[in-house]
């Protein structure tokens, strides 16, 4: 008996395929007792796309403590960490708010892009861009 792992080759890597979806999609099974409804075929891609989502005034806070399906990864200096952690214990230990590095972030987020939509070019975070 050989020891030797069998890999797919280049050709099961990087065959063409026919769907974009991790899962297939099956069609439904028509009932005899129900009338059948056309089946309408799927115009659009296979791929999600998400829209552009203007903000209004009255969806201004952040999400805060829920399940979310979207990540980023941000690298902060070891002086940036130690801040935003300084901050959530300052939060906790002198104002009682127990709230984790994320929530603070979120919540900064939030009061930025309410800043700068407010105050456009002299929103803080165009000032500090800009380096004034």
């Amino acid at each position: 008996m050989s020891r030797r792992v069998s890999l797919p080759g280049a050709e099961e890597l990087f065959r063409q395929t026919t769907t974009l979806s991790a899962v297939p999609s099956a069609a439904p099974t028509p009932v005899e007792d129900q009338p059948q409804a056309p089946i309408h075929s799927a115009t659009k891609s296979a791929v999600r796309t998400t829209p552009r989502r203007r903000v209004n005034t009255f969806d201004r806070s952040p999400s805060g403590r829920e399940r979310h399906d979207e990540k980023i990864t941000v690298y902060l200096s070891p002086e940036e960490l130690y801040d935003l952690e300084q901050a959530r214990l300052a939060l906790r230990g002198d104002l009682g708010l127990a709230v984790d590095r994320g929530r603070i972030v979120r919540e900064s987020l939030a009061i930025i892009i309410a800043d700068l939509e407010a105050k456009g070019d002299q929103s803080i975070i165009a000032r500090r861009l800009r380096g004034r």
